[in-house]
């Protein structure tokens, strides 16, 4: 036996008696570390190996390997040892990728991570980025002009964890970390032992936590719906899996399962075939005989679950009973209109993690569970299932990626507010960088008001061209971040071939999909900042403090020549409506659903000068235009309450004399809506153009079964307004009434009679422009 393979197995031995996974940082040059890494697979006896890195590096071990950018691919599988390639000229640290399978690996596993040798000296200078920066660079700026900040971060904090095994390009063999030292290891060592997890007396269980949720989840009642929030490793899905189970064993025969990847719930569905061996796995969920019927678990991407409520086998007053999986990267709109559609629901989430945050899932999530089901539960899950609590991998993996990144307490802001006004400062990435506690105050912040927050997040904060980073600090606290991205300003030639289509340089994207999309050239010429994200403390919200992080952009924006700011984001009510106050115009809805939101991206802007308000309103002017079009075919399937949010801008039109005259005849009898649509549909416009402006408490229901209720007694209702909007504009009539089509003629004729009054009572109303 080798002296590394004795070394290999005597760490091994302890990890495996500690219920913990091991990590070896191999730092030298590329072709050091392959060889090592060859040495080290080599060494030891691995049933499920992994390779991470460029596929074109031929020295590296014939073990499966992917490329980083497949990482997902991996979700739900599990690995013995994983090896990451960032040392390959090729390769690169890739945040997601680490993130993503660093909770693939076993307990007595390892993760190996391979990286230049500089990165074992991180102060010493000077440093340079990786391979994996491409996917950073934006035009004109290459891979190699980019700092890399977040490289050296990293390796600060490799170099600081103690539970790390190194191997150094001078040593014969690595040095090992203290979690990895065998079991007659130093007592200092021992005195650092992972804790046990308490096992369960639930026999498909493995820690009590997993058995409370799991019994929670299969008596769950009407209108209480259970939120599960964990850790990484915790085993939720896994518990999703057993109550699955178990809910079809005690009748049920019918479940929907949904989360934002099929990946995500692939251990439910390994706990369902585990538990009902008979049962069959496939594209479309699990399928199971049970006393001579067909047992379901359907599988549903987010965007389906609504549309699979209009199925004719679906009953909307019982439908299934709906388990949400990773609903921390699931927009907030959208989960509660499920909360307002299904009576039988969980909800469960990763607190700490890249598929979204649990943190701020809670955070937008929790007025509306308490006014909708205040008698909504909430479960923890602490004890890890996969691996003993005080993992070494899992403490390096949370440290490297900031997943454990806070935003400042309530309390410490209330203190800060006490002896320091609000003051605007822009940030300095090099001295955010070095600065643990200020780094960890905005990414918390940013994760907590997103839906979705990727690891690499960090980096582009760090490293990404151009990236501002203005913010709002009572004293050392911050209570508000935006992050502000330059665009455009090609040179004539290259804007005309971005125009027409033959180019598409990187980053960008706002100037380039008005100037390719929206037909825009102008959009490509000129400068625009781009606010990519911005975030207020929950505790100093309604303060003003977003309006004056807005305000010092637009001034800095301005003295920097730039004359429009832009945002684009996926399209969801309350955004719609903040940022219309602030004086932003729609520009341009996409046509498909973002993969982030789950909705089609809307990008707005505002002019700066005259030149640009002007150019910015004619291009407005346009989508206004297209938006009815839009509707009707393509954007048929946006939601209503985001189409009226839209429709809401430009100016009221009000209906003729012969417009009324013949909405009254509908209104008493004649015709039938298919023969009104357009007349309708113009005043309905008028009417909603005047009022004031809309915000993001849309929420669409269905009318009252009764001729003319909803739609007609209360023109400006939520469910009227979505209502109106998906019946006129959409062509979904059926929105109108659940009784048949004459049920929804006369919801049609009430709606003309309440569009005739209020065109009576409010025909002066002037409707307040943008930004007042």
């Amino acid at each position: 036996m080798s002296p590394l393979a004795a070394w290999l197995r005597e760490q091994c031995d302890g990890l495996r008696e500690r219920r913990v996974r091991g990590v070896l940082w191999i730092a030298a040059d590329p072709g050091t570390a392959l060889t090592r890494a060859a040495a080290w697979i080599a060494a030891g006896d691995w049933r499920a190996p992994l390779w991470v890195g460029p596929a074109s590096e031929a020295d590296a071990p014939d073990i499966p390997r992917i490329a980083a950018s497949r990482a997902r691919s991996r979700l739900g599988q599990e690995h013995d040892l994983v090896v990451v390639d960032a040392a390959s000229p090729q390769g690169g640290f890739d945040p997601d990728a680490f993130g993503a399978l660093s909770g693939t690996v076993l307990a007595g596993g390892w993760l190996v991570l391979l990286t230049p040798a500089h990165w074992l000296t991180p102060e010493a200078g000077p440093w340079r980025s990786d391979a994996d920066y491409r996917r950073l660079t934006q035009w004109p700026h290459a891979a190699d002009t980019l700092k890399a900040r977040y490289l050296r971060r990293v390796a600060r904090g490799l170099t600081a964890a103690e539970a790390v095994a190194v191997w150094t390009p001078d040593a014969a063999l690595p040095r090992a970390g203290r979690a990895t030292l065998s079991a007659g290891g130093s007592a200092q060592a021992q005195a650092q032992t992972p804790t046990s997890t308490p096992t369960s007396r639930d026999a498909d269980c493995l820690t009590a936590d997993q058995a409370e949720a799991v019994a929670r989840l299969t008596r769950l009642r009407r209108r209480r719906p259970l939120v599960l929030v964990a850790d990484r490793g915790r085993g939720k899905s896994a518990a999703l899996g057993i109550a699955a189970a178990r809910r079809l064993q005690q009748g049920e025969r019918q479940l929907w399962v949904t989360a934002p990847s099929r990946e995500a719930v692939a251990p439910l569905f390994a706990r369902l075939v585990a538990l009902l061996p008979e049962g069959r796995v496939d594209e479309a969920g699990f399928t199971l005989a049970l006393a001579g019927q067909t047992a379901q678990v359907t599988w549903l991407p987010p965007e389906r679950v609504l549309p699979a409520l209009e199925s004719a086998e679906v009953d909307p007053h019982s439908p299934p009973t709906l388990l949400v999986d990773e609903a921390a990267a699931i927009p907030a709109p959208r989960l509660i209109r499920w909360l307002e559609r299904f009576p039988r629901l969980a909800f469960a989430t990763t607190v700490h993690g890249y598929e979204g945050t649990g943190r701020g899932f809670e955070v937008r999530l929790r007025e509306r569970l308490d006014r909708l089901t205040p008698g909504w539960r909430r479960l923890r899950l602490s004890a890890p299932v996969r691996w003993a609590e005080g993992d070494p991998l899992e403490a390096l993996t949370r440290d490297l990626l900031c997943l454990d990144a806070e935003a400042a307490s309530a309390e410490t802001v209330a203190a800060s507010a006490v002896s320091h006004a609000p003051q605007v400062v822009w940030l300095d990435r090099e001295a955010l960088a070095a600065d643990p506690e200020r780094l960890a105050q905005v990414f918390g912040l940013l994760v907590q008001a997103h839906y979705r927050t990727a690891p690499s997040d960090l980096r582009h904060l760090l490293d990404g061209p151009e990236v501002m980073l203005p913010a709002v600090m009572l004293g050392e606290t911050l209570v508000a971040i935006a992050v502000v991205q330059p665009e455009g300003g090609f040179d004539a030639a290259l804007a005309e071939e971005i125009h027409h289509g033959r180019r598409r340089p990187r980053g960008h994207l706002m100037a380039q999909s008005l100037a390719f999309h929206g037909g825009h050239l102008d959009a490509a010429r000129v400068r625009w900042w781009r606010l990519m994200r911005i975030a207020v403390h929950p505790a100093w919200r309604r303060r003003g403090v977003g309006s004056q992080l807005l305000a010092a952009v637009t001034e800095e924006a301005g003295a920097a020549g730039v004359g429009r700011l832009g945002v684009s984001f996926g399209a969801e009510p309350g955004l719609i409506a903040f940022w219309r106050r602030a004086g932003f115009v729609s520009l341009r809805l996409g046509l498909t659903r973002e993969a982030a939101s789950g909705e089609p991206a809307l990008m707005l802007g505002r002019g700066l000068t005259p030149v640009a308000r002007d150019a910015l309103a004619a291009m407005a002017m346009d989508f206004r235009l297209l938006l009815p079009d839009l509707l009707s075919q393509a954007a048929r399937d946006l939601d209503p309450e985001v189409a009226a949010a839209l429709l809401w801008e430009g100016e009221p039109d009000p209906a003729s004399s012969a417009v009324e005259a013949r909405l009254a005849w509908f209104a008493a009898g004649g015709g039938e809506l298919a023969l009104v649509r357009p007349w309708l549909r113009q005043a309905w416009l008028d009417w909603w153009r005047r009022q004031p402006v809309p915000g993001g408490e849309v929420v669409s229901v269905k009318a009252d079964n009764a001729p003319g209720g909803d739609v007609a007694s209360a023109l400006g209702t939520p469910s009227a307004i979505a209502t109106a909007v998906a019946a006129l504009f959409q062509g979904h009539d059926e929105r109108l009434s659940d009784d048949g089509r004459r049920g929804r003629q006369e919801s049609a004729r009430a709606l003309a009679r309440g569009l005739l009054a209020a065109a009576g009572e409010g025909g002066d109303m002037v409707k307040p422009a943008p930004g007042e």
